[in-house]
């Protein structure tokens, strides 16, 4: 009985790191960064779960959003819209994620409340 417990408890940690190794992002601290560790950003007048990104042309030059591979699925609290342009982009509690253009080195946190509507990611 303790192996066929302990058998269970590899395997639902096992699928646990394949699900946190499928996220777009991952937490740094109390924030969520991209796999080159820079910030993530959200933005205030995004409608959460609206698969909408409010951010584009201009904005998203300034702002890049954090873009899903074509075939990219769900995961956890993650979820992928379409974009205006035609790409994808990811999502986190249904609010899509961004990247910025002043951040130079993972860490910088430059955005953060950049004129009040632009947010870290805090997980």
């Amino acid at each position: 009985m303790k192996r066929l417990l302990c058998i269970a408890a590899l395997a639902f940690a096992v699928n646990g790191l394949a699900a946190a190794a499928d996220a777009p992002a991952q937490k740094n601290g109390d924030i969520l960064v991209n796999a080159a560790g820079m910030t993530l950003y959200t933005f205030d007048k995004d409608t959460a779960n609206s698969g909408k990104s409010a951010c584009n042309d201009a904005c998203a030059k300034a702002w890049p959003p954090l873009t899903a591979e074509a075939g990219a699925a769900a995961t956890g609290k993650f979820s992928v819209i379409h974009r205006d342009d035609g790409t994808q982009q990811w999502a986190y509690d249904g609010k899509p994620l961004y990247l910025y253009r002043s951040d130079q080195a993972p860490g910088d946190r430059n955005g953060d409340n950049f004129r009040e509507v632009w947010h870290v990611v805090k997980d």
